[in-house]
């Protein structure tokens, strides 16, 4: 068995230099890695501090677009709706115009009047362009079919996207 004195001392091939790795080069590339390691954290965090940050816009503005889309009154219908409007976007602007344009004349009909009351919200999904809210929403109605007032339970998911700097709804599903 060969002792670590004697393995130092082997033989040198003439002509062949010992392979190494250098030094500088070697911490070159680890300082490179680390820093394109630590590059690449930062922006994750600043993506997840983007994508908080409309988090926490769009559930600010949830609860008033809900009560403003899911209420309305049959002696202010057209200001109730116009309300409403303004939280509405795209495809669901149009969904929403329609949909209230065919319940105008029951609602008036009925003396019918809803008022919206969130009472929870969570996050179902959200990027900085789009946010999900799985929205709870009790419907307050009364009208001249019933005797007092109805309570209805709903469920709803928003999806609520950037226009011009505000929040506004794209699209709503009940669940």
């Amino acid at each position: 068995m060969r002792t670590l004195v004697e393995f130092a001392r082997r033989p040198r091939i003439p002509g062949r230099r010992p392979t190494r790795i250098g030094l500088v080069p070697a911490l070159t590339v680890a300082i490179v890695l680390a820093v394109a390691v630590a590059g690449l954290a930062g922006w994750g965090d600043h993506r997840a501090a983007q994508r908080d940050a409309a988090v926490r816009q769009a559930l600010a503005t949830a609860p008033a677009a809900a009560k403003a889309i899911f209420s309305y009154d049959y002696r202010t219908f057209d200001h109730s709706i116009a309300n409403g409007r303004t939280f509405a976007t795209g495809a669901f602007e149009k969904e929403y115009a329609h949909t209230t344009a065919a319940l105008r004349q029951t609602a008036t009909k009925q003396q019918a009047v809803v008022a919206a009351e969130v009472s929870s919200t969570g996050v179902v999904s959200a990027t900085t362009e789009r946010v999900e809210l799985l929205v709870y929403l009790n419907q307050y109605r009364r009208n001249v079919n019933t005797a007092g007032e109805k309570v209805d339970q709903n469920r709803v998911v928003l999806t609520l996207v950037p226009v011009d700097g505000q929040w506004r709804v794209a699209e709503a599903t009940a669940i």
